[in-house]
């Protein structure tokens, strides 16, 4: 396990997961303007319940999982990744401005799950060329990088959502229309920065992997697949913050503060842990994050007004700094290179595939039990995600 490597300096990570990490950024802050306000418009101007927030949700997240692997496995046969970053990144560019039209419930399922689809076709082959740019001495702080970029836009698309809500009268469509544009600019960086290592060409192209190696993966790569997906039965969809915030009174203009809260946190804490796990290893740090998710969870269960719910939703961002570019490193560390397209497929499959009933299960508690049940189902699935994760380790040498 490459946990155990020097710390690595800024200096260390390349160019190329820097660029990365702007494309991130600006796709982010498009789907943001979107996401952020997307729970609301379905349930206020489409008429939808928690129930129906929550299966779309799932449905779309599954629907990138599924295209994960085979994408995945694509870039690892051709031994190239851009031409998949690129097909991924431009087709949820062309589906920002289906949801400024959108008439109808079903309008918004198509739109999200095209997303989605574009997120899976780039999401293996980008976790991919990450770890083909990065020194191995370098790979947690190249991810947490990442993420943290990522997640610079993922507050800086929910303020623009609720300036361009506050001026214009609560205009879902404009800030929806407007989504297109930092999307756009996501593309066209991709087209002139991103540029792949002959290295890896060279390494991966002689090989063709295939289905039946997935089976030969290390124990480690299985045991984190398998932690990854309890956590996700416990991190259910972020609209749910959403709805939260609003059913303890927020403004719906003011809503979008929520992600605002959640991402500013996230950016803040990725970077620094994904560096420190360079030196210190992951497994302890991502105990950290699991129990942090837990406590998360028991705030936002009994929370009675906007502050506790805030203190709830940061939090939720400081666990997702903690755990996700702690994963993706994990990942890149059991994975070969020769087939870390197919490795983070995989995993992204798996973990999808726990979003949909995670979000179906989140929506039922929530029409049935109220606010409360749903968040106290999440402390459940991440108290045993804990559990596994500290089992992993008293029977291991991390």
């Amino acid at each position: 396990m490459a946990g155990a490597g020097r710390p690595a300096s800024r200096s260390a990570i390349p160019k190329g997961v820097w660029v990365l990490g702007f494309v991130s950024l600006l796709m982010d802050s498009s789907s943001e303007m979107i996401h952020s306000l997307l729970p609301l418009f379905l349930t206020q101007v489409l008429g939808a319940g928690a129930l129906s927030v929550g299966l779309i949700e799932g449905l779309a997240e599954a629907t990138a999982a599924i295209t994960k692997l085979l994408s995945g496995q694509i870039s690892d046969r051709a031994g190239r990744r851009k031409p998949l970053l690129l097909f991924g990144y431009g087709l949820a560019a062309l589906t920002k401005p289906l949801f400024a039209l959108a008439p109808t419930v079903g309008w918004v399922i198509a739109a999200r799950c095209a997303d989605r689809l574009g997120k899976g076709i780039r999401g293996a082959p980008r976790d991919a060329l990450v770890a083909d740019l990065s020194p191995p001495q370098a790979i947690g702080a190249a991810f947490g990088l990442r993420q943290s970029l990522d997640t610079v836009g993922a507050f800086a698309g929910p303020l623009i959502a609720m300036l361009v809500m506050s001026l214009s009268g609560n205009a879902y469509r404009l800030v929806f229309g407007l989504a297109a544009i930092p999307a756009l600019l996501a593309v066209l960086l991709i087209l002139l920065g991103v540029h792949e290592p002959t290295v890896h060409k060279a390494a991966t192209a002689p090989e063709r992997p295939s289905w039946g190696k997935l089976r030969g993966m290390p124990s480690a790569f299985w045991m984190v697949v398998g932690i990854a997906m309890l956590m996700t039965l416990a991190r259910f969809s972020e609209g749910f913050l959403l709805l939260r915030a609003s059913s303890v009174g927020l403004p719906t203009a003011l809503v979008p503060l929520v992600f605002v809260a959640m991402n500013l946190v996230y950016a803040a804490s990725a970077y620094p842990v994904g560096r420190l796990s360079d030196r210190l290893g992951r497994r302890g740090l991502l105990q950290g994050g699991f129990a942090v998710l837990i406590l998360a969870d028991a705030v936002l269960a009994t929370a009675g007004g906007i502050g506790q719910v805030m203190a709830g939703v940061a939090l939720w961002g400081l666990h997702m700094g903690m755990t996700q570019g702690l994963l993706a490193s994990l990942v890149a560390d059991a994975a070969p290179q020769s087939l870390r397209g197919t490795a983070f497929g995989a995993f992204n499959l798996a973990t999808g595939i726990a979003l949909l009933p995670a979000s179906v299960i989140a929506g039922a508690l929530w029409s049935n039990l109220g606010p409360a049940a749903t968040f106290a189902g999440g402390a459940l699935f991440s108290t045993l995600a804990l559990l596994a994760l500290l089992a992993w380790r008293d029977r291991s040498t991390s």
